[in-house]
């Protein structure tokens, strides 16, 4: 098993890991959610976009990220 990966972007200070195996970075995290808010904001504007902003939100918090 690979070492756990050190990071300042989560409480726990170790990125969690993906079903690969291989250690998620903020970027590439919850890529359902970040396609579908930045497909609106593109589209309507960040300030008509609230639900989807929070829902990529509350996905990287989930996942451990500092948001």
């Amino acid at each position: 098993m690979a070492e756990p990966v050190k990071t300042t972007s989560t409480h726990s200070g170790i990125l969690p890991t993906g079903a690969d195996g291989k250690p998620l970075k903020p970027c590439c995290s919850c890529p359902e959610t970040k396609k579908a808010r930045d497909q609106c904001v593109f589209e309507n504007g960040e300030e008509n976009c609230g639900p989807l902003i929070q829902a990529h939100l509350k996905c990287m918090r989930d996942l451990g990220f500092k948001i």
